[in-house]
């Protein structure tokens, strides 16, 4: 539940909206950087914020709840993920936002009054959509479709019971608030249709959240996930795609690129596997966002690790089943599986010996200190997918050095407290593909990869 302080913020600010408003080509390309919330963090801090979060973004997309007002599923951002600036409004106002698979929809920072608390310094530096400086502007009246895109537990009489009371054709009625509850806090706004002005072309009326107050995002939010307000899923994409540039935990200003096809073309030179059938749950549609594959082993060396064939495959409850998650730092394993995966790497690495000191400071294990050694050798690990398509891993995608290069870390995360799963048990993270160029094909329901340096 939201604190009652949220709430009444929400209440109190919701008004200031008002008087703001007045009531191609196939192929896009857009820029992707890397997002770093806190540069001043030494590696131990920034490895135990990253491991910690993607730990916080685990428990929300294994436990989905529908907010009794909004279900769109939003999660904390305030670790590193990904970025991208797109440009709204008539004149276009440039917005930046974290890219997000696992979820749909698409709020920005809004209004001078816009409010963030507990949000890293860095994000103050982020600019707010000013309405009243788009002739574009429009709020989302509750009779337009898309109002049922946000609220879709609601029938359109009880979104619009002042228009249904009053047994008007002409309803003037704006579609209801939206406030998006989630474990570490919250956002909440007016939904607006507004215009998308993309490299070569201008999408009217897309739907986009003027959120008033949000609480631990640095940027807002772009949903890319499989949703009707998602960014594909407005622009009719048939193909997403993008390389996500190397963490090197530092504020370079290096980018790589997305693409979104409109028409389909056929890529070359990459391993498919199918994407899966979401699982429908009631009470949990946020299980409908994301993007499932079939990952049928996972292999440490030359080891194949035994994973209970429950934790592959959702069953009737949603439960089981891997995501691919740009939103994610680090890949989550469920508990059953994770166990057997460190233990494999234990057993295998030999000649160095567990640091536990690191294990504390960082939040990840095995730690293994390397130091006086001038090559490490360390099993591979491979991710096998349904259709037989296999992800072999660089070492730099599943280690990471902590300290002065004498200790390395497996950048992957569970939780002994989540023994019962619920929700997906694997959820593939933006860590594990870095320099991995990545294909969600949407036409032939289908997700592709291969490996390169992205640039």
């Amino acid at each position: 539940m939201a604190s009652s302080s949220s709430l009444l913020l929400f209440l109190s600010i919701i008004s200031l909206l008002f008087p703001f408003i007045s009531s191609s080509n196939s192929t896009i390309t857009i820029p992707l950087s890397f997002l770093n919330t806190n540069p001043n963090q030494n590696l131990y801090q920034k490895l135990s914020h990253l491991a910690s979060f993607s730990l916080a973004r685990a428990h929300h997309i294994k436990n989905p709840q529908d907010s009794s007002i909004s279900n769109i599923p939003l999660y904390p951002h305030s670790y590193g993920g990904y970025s991208i600036t797109l440009p709204f409004g008539t004149p276009p106002q440039k917005m930046t936002f974290i890219m997000d698979t696992g979820s749909s929809f698409v709020w920005f920072p809004c209004t001078k009054k816009y409010q963030c608390s507990k949000c890293p310094i860095s994000s103050q530096k982020n600019p707010t959509f000013i309405p009243r400086l788009s002739s574009s502007a429009r709020v989302l009246g509750c009779k337009n479709p898309k109002c049922s895109w946000i609220h879709t537990k609601k029938s359109p009489k009880s979104l619009c019971h002042d228009c249904e009371s009053r047994n008007t054709t002409n309803c003037k009625q704006i579609c209801p608030p939206y406030m998006i509850l989630y474990g570490a806090g919250s956002t909440g706004g007016i939904s607006l249709v507004e215009t998308l002005n993309l490299p070569n072309k201008k999408i009217h009326d897309f739907l986009v959240g003027c959120s008033l107050f949000s609480s631990q995002s640095p940027a807002g939010i772009a949903g890319f996930g499989r949703g009707l307000s998602s960014v594909p899923s407005q622009l009719r994409a048939k193909k997403l795609s993008y390389c996500l540039v190397s963490h090197k935990f530092d504020d370079t200003p290096k980018s790589s690129m997305l693409v979104l096809d409109t028409v389909y073309e056929k890529s070359k030179k990459l391993s498919y596997t199918p994407l899966l059938k979401n699982p429908v749950v009631a009470g949990r549609n946020a299980l409908c966002e994301y993007y499932y594959v079939g990952l049928r082993q996972i292999t440490v060396g030359r080891q194949k690790v035994k994973v209970p064939y429950h934790y592959l495959t959702p069953n009737s409850k949603g439960n089981g089943g891997t995501i691919v998650d740009s939103g994610t730092t680090f890949t989550f394993l469920s508990h059953g599986i994770f166990e057997p995966v460190m233990n494999a790497f234990v057993q295998q690495v030999k000649g160095f010996s567990r640091s536990e000191k690191n294990e504390r400071l960082t939040n990840l294990r095995p730690c293994f200190n390397v130091s006086g050694h001038k090559t490490v050798s360390l099993p591979q690990l491979k991710f096998h997918f349904k259709g037989g398509s296999e992800m072999a891993l660089p070492l730099a995608n599943y280690f990471s050095i902590v300290g002065e290069n004498d200790v390395i870390c497996l950048t992957m995360v569970t939780d002994s407290m989540l023994k019962s799963s619920t929700g997906p048990s694997i959820i593939l993270g933006n860590f594990q593909m870095q320099n991995f160029f990545v294909e969600f094909d949407l036409k032939n329901e289908k997700f592709g990869f291969k490996h390169q340096v992205c640039k």
